[in-house]
Formats: C-alpha cells, sequence, structure tokens
C-alpha cells in the first residue's frame, strides 16, 4: 500500500510539475504584455510620431535653404510671409508641414487614436493643395527648389500613411489580440493544471503494533494441546 500510495504521489507530482513547467512561459508572456500595456506608447507607433516630426523638420530646412539661397532668409521672410504671394511663395508649403504635424501628433501620441480617419485628412488636404499649386502657381520657373519642396512634402505624407495603415494599426491589433488570448489561457490555467501535490495530502495507516483480539484467540486455539 505504502508503494502505491508513493506512487500515486509521484505521479501527481509529476502532473503538477508538467503544471508548472507549462504555466511558466503563459506567465512571463502575460507579464510582457502587461508591460507593454503599461508603456505610454509602443514602439512602432513611437517610430511613427518621429518619422512625423522628421517630416516638418525637413521640410523647414529646405525652406530655409531655400530662402538663403535667393537672397537671404530677412529679405525672403518679408517677400514670402508679409508680403505673401500664393503663386511664387513656398511659405504655404511650410505651413503644411506644420498643419501635419500638429494634427498627427495630437491625434496619434496625446489622444493615441486607433484609427486612420486622421492621416486620410492630413494626406488629402496635403495632396490636394499640392496639385493645385503646382498647376495654378508658377514654382516651377522658380529652380530647383520649385520641384523639390512640393515633390518631397508630397511624398513624406505619403510615406505616412502606409506607415500608419500597413505597420502601426495592424501591429498594434495583432499585439492587442495575442494579450487576450494569453490572459483567457492564463485565466484556465488552474482547471487544466492542478497544483503540487504536498505530502501531507495522500498518507497510510499506520500499523497496529499490538495484536486484534481475534489474533490473540487463533494464536491461543494452536497453542493448546491436543488432548
Amino acid at each position: 500500500m505504502d508503494s502505491q500510495c508513493s506512487s500515486s504521489v509521484g505521479s501527481r507530482a509529476t502532473i503538477g510539475g508538467v503544471g508548472n513547467i507549462n504555466s511558466t512561459p503563459i506567465s512571463a508572456r502575460i507579464e510582457s504584455y502587461e508591460g507593454g500595456e503599461k508603456k505610454c506608447i509602443s514602439d512602432v507607433r513611437r517610430t511613427f510620431c518621429l518619422f512625423v516630426t522628421f517630416d516638418l523638420l525637413f521640410v523647414t530646412l529646405l525652406w530655409i535653404i531655400e530662402l538663403n539661397v535667393n537672397g537671404g532668409i530677412e529679405e525672403q521672410l518679408k517677400k514670402e510671409v508679409l508680403e505673401y504671394d500664393y503663386h511664387k511663395s513656398f511659405f504655404d508649403i511650410f505651413l503644411l508641414a506644420v498643419f501635419r504635424f500638429a494634427v498627427l501628433i495630437l491625434a496619434y501620441a496625446v489622444c493615441k487614436l486607433r484609427h486612420w480617419w486622421a492621416i486620410a485628412l492630413t494626406t488629402a488636404i496635403t495632396t490636394g493643395f499640392l496639385i493645385v499649386k503646382v498647376v495654378v502657381s508658377k514654382l516651377l520657373s522658380q529652380g530647383a527648389f520649385g520641384y523639390l519642396l512640393p515633390i518631397v512634402s508630397f511624398i513624406l505624407a505619403w510615406i505616412e500613411t502606409w506607415l500608419l495603415d500597413f505597420k502601426v494599426l495592424p501591429q498594434e491589433a495583432g499585439d492587442e489580440i495575442r494579450y487576450l488570448s494569453v490572459q483567457n489561457a492564463l485565466d484556465r490555467e488552474p482547471l487544466l493544471h492542478p497544483g503540487p501535490v504536498t505530502d501531507g495530502q495522500f498518507y497510510s495507516p499506520p500499523e497496529s503494533m499490538a495484536d486484534s483480539d481475534e489474533d490473540l484467540d487463533d494464536k491461543y486455539d494452536l497453542e493448546k494441546p491436543i488432548v
């Protein structure tokens, strides 16, 4: 009986050990996902926000270079800002980059929006404005920057759209689905894997040291001399 109890204890302990082995990676995964949820912003979303910032800084740099090339910053600022002319000025392209930066950072960094409507709005306004400006204005007659600034602004706006639509939103949705599946698996884990069995849960009754009355009677009958 002791051997049976010890074998049962060993089998239960083995099952409990398997449960612990299986539960360890699940616990580690749930902790990692919970740590990801506690972050202020995901890695892929932070990369998108950095690219939006790069968009603004790059367009600003090109505009400053254009101001220096055409006769100095102060004189060109007066012509392009104070004496703004839609047909000749690059100042509106700079304002367009500021508009994209403000809307996208507010929507996807501050408000943490999980929809594409904000990027669709900025890209549609940018595309329509640049097409009309290139067709109507006289930027193409003002040298290389007349080509460079509209093209760069157009390309950056569409790269932002591609990043959000094909990288940020699908990856965050997949991470959330995996997090929920791991959490559900962890909730069901106690039903699938019982905990380790302690030594006190299985025991065998101690053997009786004194013989019972029936055993004594039998011994007495055997020891009686045969008459």
